[in-house]
């Protein structure tokens, strides 16, 4: 009996794989409905040393309690129910900041820009080479660390402003879209002493060891944006 006919590879196995490259704590998450495709993925995350969780669909990965940390999601255009384009905008309507590997047996010029535009981090078509699917997860995952290092540091800087008085808010956005102590004091009705105690006292809140620390403080917070 003559044996099957094999398939062209999903993955072309090419390059060489370095798993130093990779946190041990990250995590990709591989959504495609092609066993054999979510197999050799997984496979080939694994010997780079990088976890991997795998979905047949958009609704699975939806229900699933997914690890904290870093991560990307791997995202196969053309699934069952909903396609992968228009999932990716349901993830970024939700608020959900997973960077996005599109793969693809049916990419175009079309869907890769429209894919791109919408975020994605690389738009790789079957098969593609072993390097090139590691170079796409390599990208995705230093996103997602500079994403959640800007997310923290948002945060933090957030929790300080909450813990500023009604009247050292009012003298941040003064000082900080130009206003000199005694027209901040003329403007709240203060004068300029108990000005300058409200601005110290707010940047020792905020710790900014300087107006112009204090400045890019209220910038990044938009403090006085509405005005």
């Amino acid at each position: 009996m003559m044996p099957a006919p094999r398939e062209t590879p999903i993955v072309s196995h090419l390059g060489a794989v370095d798993p130093d490259r990779f946190e041990p704590a990250a995590t990709v998450h591989v959504i495609d409905d092609d066993p054999s495709m979510r197999r050799a993925i997984s496979a080939l995350l694994r010997s780079a040393g990088v976890a991997s969780c795998t979905y047949e669909s958009c609704a699975e990965f939806l229900r699933a309690d997914r690890p904290d940390g870093l991560a990307c999601l791997m995202l196969d255009v053309r699934l069952p129910g909903m396609s992968g384009l228009d999932f990716q905008a349901q993830l970024a309507a939700q608020g959900i900041d997973l960077p996005v590997v599109m793969i693809t047996g049916h990419g175009d010029v079309p869907m890769s820009v429209q894919a791109m535009k919408a975020g994605a981090v690389d738009f790789l078509t079957k098969p593609f080479r072993d390097q090139d699917l590691l170079d796409a997860v390599n990208a995705a995952i230093d996103r997602h660390r500079t994403w959640r290092l800007t997310h923290a540091r948002t945060s933090d800087l957030l929790s300080r402003y909450a813990s500023l008085s009604t009247r050292e808010k009012q003298v941040m956005e003064l000082v900080t879209t130009g206003r000199l102590n005694k027209q901040a004091a003329f403007d709240l009705g203060l004068s300029e002493i108990t000005v300058k105690l409200y601005r110290a006292s707010a940047m020792k809140k905020m710790k900014a060891r300087t107006l112009a620390d204090f400045v890019r403080m209220a910038e990044r917070l938009q403090v006085g944006a509405e005005d």
